[in-house]
């Protein structure tokens, strides 16, 4: 889950600006907000309820081992991650926005429906490539699309990034509950098909209601009427964006390339962040980069730990949890919208929190808010862990419901400020390097997460029955108090050393 909302905030804004709006307007808002904010919710839907099943259809229709499903789904979300650096990149040289987000949800229906096809696993594996390219080329460039609605000084802006994220919520919210709950009870198709109609409506609203962006979402330049090889940039475009599917497709079955891409592409980042605040900067720039890499990789750390959810914490839920809640067995993989839903809930009053911190000068720096996450999202696990040491069979569910909470409660610590402070951070010539770097740190966190979720495998496991055998509770409990502590030591950590970052930081808060 990217941010939360506010809710509150934002509808006291909208009182005060509507009166700004014009007869185009909903709420003081563009209607292209609205347009945008409809086709990410159900784009948001798709994924997260395709998300909340592909752990279990690998181990329970695919009868993938935990190992290997782990994996598989490491290589597919990490992949996620790092395609919409090259669905960005041809948008902003060649295609616009507007033309990238329709190509993307093109692929992203074709891949979602696909999922519904059981008979063929190389189906499924062309499937995840086409939603793997489709997120590449949706997900960056509807935000850009988002900012293009508004002039940089336009006071309505922050309101529209809020709604706009309010949509991405709802559809995560919605899609484990519905998805989840189709799929497990009635078939998977029945759920992937969910997500793939679902994707289908974002896309018929995205059509119908491009008149209403304005015209800013265009292609940048004339580039793409000209040609190479005599075939129009355009072409080559939507040509590079088959490739994507392509090289997606044969990566998501050689998951281990995939973790030395990743690896290698480490390397190279870690040496240009050295390398260029070591040789080319001033002192205070030296500084504010030093330490924004040293946040970056703190984050990573956050992201293999949170992203268990969809991989070894969903298993865990489905085979050694007591799901009985007032008489009916809820399927494990709604339990997949208690993010969401607590995101709902607190996103607002920590928002105030915050505001009413700073008013009074107390308000956390980047660096400490940083530490509390990784603080909270160990002491998720060790609670978790504690609360299975003292059930002798099954996990009571409330146990799962804290996880959750804490877990969130560390998102919305790390979450809405990461992305700004690398552009407070970094020097301008390279924000949109380092920017590139945030979520390559995201992708290789989600990979990372499967080599933790692998560690949890044990044998012991009757798939067809889905026995939760003494070997596999002992693997997670060992796994999951091993990663709380270190997270909880490096959140110690990070606030014993956070006065150095912040005075590294030169002001920037």
């Amino acid at each position: 889950m990217f941010v939360g909302i506010h809710f509150g905030i934002v509808m006291k804004k909208l009182i005060n600006l509507n009166q700004m709006s014009n007869a185009t307007d909903i709420l003081g808002h563009p209607r292209g907000l609205f347009v945008c904010f409809a086709t990410e919710m159900w784009e948001r839907f798709s994924y997260y309820g395709m998300r909340a099943l592909l752990i279990f259809y690998l181990t329970k229709h695919w009868e993938f081992s935990d190992a290997t499903s782990y994996i598989i789904y490491a290589a597919y979300t990490s992949l996620v991650y790092i395609m919409p650096v090259f669905g960005g990149l041809l948008a902003d040289r060649i295609l616009g926005s507007r033309k990238a987000v329709t190509y993307g949800a093109i692929l992203l229906v074709l891949g979602h429906l696909g999922m519904t096809i059981e008979t063929n696993v190389q189906i499924f594996y062309l499937s995840l490539a086409l939603i793997i390219s489709g997120v590449g080329f949706l997900k960056p460039n509807i935000s850009t699309m988002v900012g293009a609605l508004y002039e940089k000084d336009d006071p309505r802006r922050d309101a529209g990034f809020t709604i706009f994220y309010m949509g991405i919520n709802i559809g995560a919210f919605t899609a484990s509950l519905l998805c989840g709950y189709l799929g497990e009870t009635y078939g998977w198709s029945y759920g992937f098909g969910a997500a793939g109609i679902g994707m289908l409506l974002g896309l018929i609203i995205f059509l119908w209601g491009q008149e209403y962006l304005d015209g800013n979402a265009e292609p940048p330049s004339d580039l793409h009427l000209q040609k190479y090889l005599n075939i129009t940039y355009e072409t080559w475009a939507y040509i590079s964006g088959i490739f994507m599917v392509l090289s997606s497709w044969i990566l998501i079955q050689n998951q281990e390339v995939v973790g030395n891409i990743l690896g290698g592409l480490g390397v190279i980042c870690i040496g240009f962040w050295l390398f260029y605040a070591l040789v080319k900067l001033d002192p205070i720039e030296r500084d504010r980069l030093l330490t924004v890499g040293f946040l970056i990789l703190f984050s990573l750390l956050f992201w293999a730990l949170f992203e268990q959810a969809g991989s070894s914490l969903n298993v865990l839920t489905d085979r050694g949890v007591d799901r009985n809640l007032f008489g009916w067995n809820v399927p494990a993989s709604m339990f997949q919208s208690l993010n969401a839903m607590f995101i709902f809930i607190l996103a607002p009053f920590f928002s105030m929190l915050w505001i009413s911190l700073a008013k009074r000068g107390l308000e956390p720096a980047g660096p400490i808010k940083f530490g509390i996450a990784l603080l909270f999202v160990g002491f998720g696990f060790l609670v978790l862990v504690f609360g299975m040491s003292i059930s002798p069979n099954l996990t009571p569910v409330a146990w799962i419901i804290l996880i959750y909470l804490l877990h969130t409660i560390g998102e919305l610590c790390i979450s809405p400020i990461g992305l700004s402070l690398v552009t407070k951070l970094s020097p301008q010539k390279i924000v949109g390097i380092m920017m590139g770097i945030w979520f390559f740190a995201s992708a290789a966190g989600n990979f990372v997460a499967g080599l933790i979720a692998r560690a949890t495998s044990a044998d012991g496991i009757n798939v067809a029955n889905d026995t939760f055998s003494i070997d596999q509770k002992a693997a997670f409990m060992d796994v999951y108090y091993n990663v709380g502590i270190f997270a909880v030591i490096i959140g110690v950590f990070v606030l014993l050393i956070s006065p150095l970052m912040i005075k590294r930081m030169h002001g920037i808060k």
